[in-house]
């Protein structure tokens, strides 16, 4: 072992509370809310009741979520800190299981490293701070990994296994794609070489927590609309994929175990295959399969995007650490006093690096849009009678979410509330209906996308809305900020008014 090791409370404890501090600096973002996490806070707004009638028609695959969300948000109340603070607690979680399997299989230095590494991962750093279910997936894939590790090295007992599959179904059922880490953990088993039966327990857990989110991927199927949106595979989206890779392929030739399967300060494992269990056995297959699977996915209908595989992740940080395992070992061989050093200049190099890309994902710029901003337009902009408009439909999230600021507005164009009609944006009128509506007003604000995101009108309403205010109606005020954009209609002299005015 090196001199001056950490010790495994340490190794456990560092990773996890750097990552949190990582999480905590600059969490609001400005006071900014993107579109994804909208969708998260006005549902979680709703009632229990309203929630599980919206999941019978939309968003089904995120309704564990949503249900734990509505609870925080019951508890402590709304807000850009209750609404990402879960995920800055799960990524923190993720790290420490990181820092303890590479401890487990690597040594203590491996452990640190690949804990802190975590956290430094630009992917990572983007979800660390958002207000979706993909860093609750991260921890559950560390933790079940964790459990897998515990298992193959006889350690765990009968209850372990049942908190394996546990861990599998509660993340498979915040996101079902999560289910590719268990054709990861199979690699793991068929690279120790694990015995009969322990392949027969781990298959049974794992199908029972494929038949636990069975029912959740059949329903979350017929809601398939909602992904239409996501581009075909293409080659250019396996570039990072591909470097992610070859980055986890160097880390695992790295790992190089003593004969018997151990590290220097580790016991002898009894069974024969905890010998051959190592963090590139782990590692690499939680990092490679679960991007194979969602290519192949991708091929039948496209769903290629790098969240619904972040817990991969954990895998590349494990083997980075192997890396720097390596590095504090090969140092400690010629200059033992230095080898505690190796960690934390990496460590402060690594920092200065990403520092560019650390803030800027902790800025508004860092996603599409900002519906706050928008809400604080229309305070200002507003006035007694207006009327308002969303093109398209899902820009009534910034309503949703800031209904105070729109506050004696109408809203035209909705027949049926997003409570009421069990969806996100709720329903509009016909066509006919909001063209009449629109032209009994003198004054309409509109909440659209800003130019550099916009997109052509999609549906026979948005077209008709356009219409109408390009024809009757002249803009009058114009703000754009931060990915949305708030005009002003004044009606023109002499436009019509519907029959009966």
């Amino acid at each position: 072992m090196c001199p001056s090791s950490p010790r495994p409370l340490l190794v456990r404890s560092i990773p996890a509370l750097w990552t949190f501090a990582f999480g905590l600096w600059g969490l609001s973002r400005q006071d900014s809310v993107w579109r994804d996490e909208a969708a998260t806070w006005q549902v979680a707004r709703r009632s229990t009741a309203e929630t599980v009638h919206m999941l019978g028609n939309v968003d089904v695959v995120h309704g564990l979520y949503y249900l734990l969300m509505h609870g925080l948000f019951d508890l402590f109340g709304p807000g850009t800190a209750v609404l990402r603070l879960p995920s800055v607690v799960a990524m923190a979680v993720a790290a420490s299981c990181v820092a303890a399997l590479g401890h487990r299989l690597a040594g203590p230095w491996a452990g640190l490293g690949g804990g802190l590494a975590l956290g430094l991962l630009p992917a990572v750093q983007f979800y660390l701070q958002e207000g979706r279910p993909y860093a609750l997936v991260a921890a559950g894939a560390g933790i079940s990994t964790l459990l897998l590790v515990t298992l193959l090295e006889g350690r765990g007992r009968a209850v372990h296994w049942v908190a394996y599959g546990s861990t599998v179904a509660l993340g498979g059922l915040l996101n079902w794609l999560s289910l590719m880490i268990l054709p990861a953990h199979l690699a793991t088993l068929l690279w120790s070489r694990a015995d009969r039966a322990t392949g027969r327990r781990w298959t049974a857990a794992a199908v029972a927590a494929v038949a636990c989110v069975l029912p959740l991927v059949l329903i979350s199927r017929s809601q398939s609309a909602q992904v239409s949106w996501i581009p075909p595979l293409t080659w250019h989206m396996l570039i990072g994929p591909t470097i992610l890779l070859a980055i986890g392929c160097a880390g695992a030739l790295l790992d190089r175990p003593r004969a018997d399967g151990t590290r220097p300060d580790q016991p002898r494992p009894d069974r024969p295959w905890a010998r051959r269990l190592s963090a590139a056995a782990v590692g690499l297959p939680l990092l490679a399969v679960p991007h194979i699977g969602l290519v192949g996915l991708s091929l039948i209908q496209p769903l290629f995007l790098d969240r619904y595989v972040l817990f991969s992740l954990l895998g590349l940080a494990l083997l980075i650490g192997v890396a720097i395992g390596a590095a504090v070992e090969a140092v400690a061989r010629r200059r033992p006093r230095a080898a505690p050093w190796v960690l934390p200049v990496v460590m402060a190099v690594a920092v200065a690096a990403l520092l560019p890309q650390a803030l800027a994902k902790r800025s508004p710029a860092s996603r599409v849009d900002d519906v706050l901003a928008a809400a604080g337009d229309i305070r200002r902009m507003k006035k007694p009678g207006d009327a308002v408009l969303f093109i398209p439909a899902a820009r009534r999230d910034t309503r949703l979410v800031s209904p105070d600021a729109f506050a004696g507005l109408r809203d035209i164009a909705l027949a049926r509330g997003p409570e009421e009609s069990g969806t996100l944006k709720g329903t509009e009128a016909r066509p006919d209906r909001i063209r009449a509506a629109m032209l009994a007003q003198r004054r309409i604000l509109l909440v659209t996308d800003a130019p550099g995101v916009a997109r052509p009108p999609a549906t026979e309403r948005e077209r008709a809305k356009t219409s109408v205010l390009r024809t009757h109606f002249r803009p009058v005020a114009d703000e754009q900020a931060r990915g949305r954009r708030v005009m002003v209609y004044e009606r023109r002299t002499g436009a019509p008014r519907p029959s009966g005015d």
